[in-house]
């Protein structure tokens, strides 16, 4: 293996993190913010892109910090090693309600496809790239533009899905529709693609957006109930709107329940 070959253990039901042990000189990368805790004799370093490209030179760690733009993503990656003698622990947690899920790249043919901030952590030497689509449609009207994510390598790696988590194995030829936001990430044999909805009513009245995606097999899809747009998008329609005024839900008795319970901000 050229990814250092780590263990771990997965916390909690809906906010979960994962405990990683490291022996010695073993390490993992993570995407910056997701740390949680550590043991000592465990030293964090701030490095350009996932580390993968270390050995290049200064080209390599450029071009490997430079994919990581495309994606939106921070320039720099942190990697955890343990430097001391015995075992030694860290933890990730994950952002927002939802479920961690370790991947080992091995059974995906050393390649998986993700949306473009599902990557949580994965053990040193696996490369976190980028995947272009070659489909204008999919690009355009996808839900994550002509770029995801790509994980590739010979170890572990961890993703996080918001909600829910619905895996689906695919045969080959089978077709699985699917929201576009909701799509974690697929194995390469994976064809992905997006579909227009059709007939008037439902893209005018459907309110579901007027594309979906479709995943037609042989492979592993992992599907997300809670995409965090969606969830984002809640908390905002719900939060006061400008100039201190609180909008309660279903106007009139809404402003009923805000002076009953004392906040009277109309």
């Amino acid at each position: 293996m050229t990814a250092h070959e780590i263990d771990y253990q997965i916390y909690g039901e809906e906010m979960q993190y994962v405990e990683i042990e490291l022996d010695p000189q073993e390490a993992v990368v993570a995407e910056a913010g997701s740390f949680m805790m550590m043991d000592s004799g465990v030293q964090m370093q701030t490095i350009f892109g996932d580390g993968s490209n270390q050995n290049e030179g200064i080209m390599g760690k450029l071009f490997s910090a430079g994919k990581r733009l495309l994606t939106g993503e921070s320039l720099f990656m942190t990697v955890f090693l343990n430097q001391d003698k015995g075992v030694r622990r860290v933890s990730f947690a994950s952002p927002y309600p939802g479920k961690i899920v370790p991947l080992d790249l091995r059974q995906f043919n050393g390649k998986f496809i993700c949306q473009k901030d599902a990557f949580l952590c994965a053990a040193k030497g696996v490369t976190v790239g980028i995947e272009f689509s070659r489909k204008l449609g999919r690009g355009l009207f996808g839900g994550e533009g002509f770029i995801m994510q790509k994980l590739e390598g010979d170890g572990l790696a961890f993703i996080h899905a918001g909600g829910t988590l619905a895996k689906k194995e695919l045969g080959p030829g089978q077709v699985l529709k699917v929201d576009t936001g909701c799509i974690v990430g697929f194995s390469q044999t994976v064809d992905y693609d997006i579909e227009f909805v059709g007939g008037i009513k439902n893209t005018i009245f459907g309110g579901e957006g007027l594309f979906y995606a479709t995943l037609r097999g042989p492979g592993t899809v992992y599907i997300q109930s809670l995409p965090f747009s969606r969830l984002a998008g809640r908390i905002y329609a719900s939060a006061p709107q400008g100039g201190g005024q609180q909008r309660g839900e279903g106007s009139i008795l809404g402003g009923l329940g805000n002076l009953l319970d004392g906040d009277n901000r109309f």
